[in-house]
């Protein structure tokens, strides 16, 4: 993809983002009332991040390939941070540069199934991250009624809004995993966080209507 191409589609995701801003609703339920956190989302929830408190504080990793590269631009313009990297080639290097932002006194986000699955897997890797950083993991899920709430036919079964959208961000209690745990442990924690997640989805669903309403 030409340079010219990737500032163009740029351009036009920034654009697109800031006029949905407009319309598209998102109320928190549950919001996290700790310190600092590491969200974790399934990466067909990603636009849920704009619900975030103090986005100028949120560091999210993206990856640095073209497509990665408009997806960082409208993120950014959302007011939100990026870390370019790789959780597949390197990892590890990725993995430190979210630590540092941690180190930091910031926040950041990630997405535990991605870059690109298997959907609804949580990878052992944002475990590791809480137990390094001894930051609280605060799971989160996005979900609506509303009819321009679209889902894409894609691996992850992306949510986009397009259109006029009223929706709910709801967030589990922190997960604190231990700095000495191991291997065993840390797929305890792994698996905690996968339930839970799965469990604020159909949450989500269940209750939707009480939730946007109360």
């Amino acid at each position: 993809m030409s340079s010219l191409k990737i500032r163009v589609l740029s351009f036009l995701a920034c654009r697109l983002f800031r006029a949905l801003s407009y319309v598209v609703k998102i109320k928190s339920i549950n919001y996290p009332e700790v310190p600092q956190f590491i969200v974790a989302l399934w990466h067909a929830h990603q636009c849920v991040l704009y619900n975030i408190k103090n986005p100028g504080m949120l560091n999210v990793l993206i990856s640095q390939s073209n497509d990665g590269e408009i997806v960082a631009k409208a993120t950014e313009a959302m007011g939100i941070k990026t870390v370019r990297g790789s959780r597949g080639r390197k990892g590890a290097e990725a993995t430190l540069k979210l630590i540092e932002k941690l180190e930091q006194g910031e926040n950041i986000a990630i997405t535990v199934d991605g870059p690109k699955g298997p959907s609804r897997v949580v990878k052992k890797g944002v475990i590791n991250i809480a137990k390094l950083s001894q930051v609280p993991i605060i799971p989160v899920v996005w979900y609506s009624k509303s009819l321009c709430f679209c889902k894409f036919n894609s691996w992850d079964e992306f949510r986009f809004p397009l259109g006029v959208v009223r929706s709910i961000a709801l967030y589990g209690d922190p997960i604190y995993v231990p700095s000495d745990c191991d291997e065993v442990t840390i797929e305890i924690f792994r698996k905690k966080l996968e339930d839970e997640l799965h469990r604020l989805e159909k949450d989500s669903i269940d209750n939707y209507d009480e939730y946007f309403n109360s």
